[in-house]
């Protein structure tokens, strides 16, 4: 199989990269799309002036359900994803639109890859909430947790940067960007991860709320007489770091952290929420081998990583703060008992080895 397509859909933008093999090829972004055949159409003329032809494709899809695997997709299949639309959907409903736009401009196979999947290895007493069994049960009510292929991709690389089988590790992974989650990996498999149901449980994100006292919500919404879907978007678009301080660019709340009390106090929050979430997931392993950072803040804001690792010297982890403001790979210090690493996640690359791997190639 030459090329693979991947493709990520938004609710108005289309992110693509071709692979090659194991090489991107060509990738790029579209933005303002309201059409999605004619903005698959738009790559495609992209990928024939280069020379290339597509033999498969693949699709992001954030929520899979209790899909524990990647999925070759056809009629029924798709049919079985718009029955759990509404678990995601502003990712899921746009993303279906744009795998039914290439189910009729290709006649190449195409594959369903879920941000789920990968979390669908964490134990019952990890992704069952405390509701009645039989309510949670009829409207699928439990933890499905995202970023699987990010988290599954870093965390193999932290172990073959230790030089250890993944097996035999204990990693806590941290995907942080403007959507954030963390994930306890133990033996190559997750056990635990922040994101829930839906994306909006765990950490403090960037307009996201993460975690907070669930009595909130019917709060609001007695005393500002509002529906849910007005609280929905508020917990969605207008809290996080955005509901803190008006800003939701970490770069932003760094500059503005001397003189601005709002924003010192959202950089607080956001990294006191991760150094709880560490420590937890290090005592639910029994132990951790090392701690990675990726997403755009992970791998770039140096001050967020120094302020979440001070407080796990007591683990032996000693940081290298010059290696860590220059966002080298290894953070940590030689004379360190555990490992840090800032690893750029490749979610697109994980997914083009999925198709293949669907695809037997």
């Amino acid at each position: 199989m030459e090329h693979i397509l991947i493709l990520n859909i938004g609710s108005s933008s289309i992110k693509y990269s071709l692979f090659e093999g194991e090489k991107s090829v060509l990738r790029g972004y579209l933005e303002r799309v309201n059409d999605y055949a004619k903005g698959i159409l738009q790559i495609v003329k992209l990928v024939d002036q280069r020379g290339f032809k597509i033999d498969a494709i693949g699709h992001r899809v954030v929520h899979g359900g209790t899909n524990s695997k990647s999925i070759r997709l056809d009629a029924k299949r798709i049919k079985a994803l718009d029955k759990i639309v509404e678990l995601a959907p502003l990712h899921d409903g746009p993303e279906l639109k744009g795998i039914r736009a290439c189910m009729k401009l290709f006649k190449v196979p195409q594959v369903a890859i879920f941000d789920t999947a990968f979390h669908q290895t964490m134990p019952e007493k990890a992704f069952t909430y405390a509701l009645p069994k039989a309510l949670a049960k009829k409207h699928m009510i439990r933890r499905y947790g995202f970023h699987g292929p990010s988290h599954d991709y870093i965390s193999h690389e932290a172990a073959r940067l230790m030089g250890r089988p993944i097996s035999k590790t204990k990693i806590v992974t941290c995907h942080l960007g403007n959507g954030c989650s963390i994930a306890a990996i133990d033996g190559g498999k997750s056990v635990d991860t922040s994101m829930g149901f839906t994306p909006l449980e765990g950490l403090v994100m960037g307009t996201r709320s993460g975690d907070l006292d669930p009595a909130i919500v019917p709060y609001l919404q007695h005393k500002e007489n509002w529906n849910f879907r007005k609280v929905e978007q508020l917990l969605n678009k207008s809290s996080g770091l955005l509901g803190i301080c008006g800003k939701n660019d970490m770069r932003d709340i760094h500059n503005a952290m001397s003189k601005d009390h709002d924003s010192l106090v959202a950089h607080q929050v956001f990294c006191y929420r991760i150094i709880k979430y560490i420590g937890a997931y290090i005592a639910a392993m029994g132990g951790v081998d090392a701690i990675v950072f990726t997403g755009g803040i992970g791998e770039h804001a140096w001050w967020v990583r120094e302020e979440i690792l001070s407080h796990f010297n007591y683990l032996g982890l000693r940081l290298n703060k010059r290696a860590n403001r220059e966002s080298k790979t290894r953070i940590s210090s030689h004379l360190s008992k555990k490992w840090v690493f800032v690893i750029p996640t490749q979610e697109e690359l994980m997914m083009s080895r999925e198709v293949r791997k669907v695809l037997g190639k």
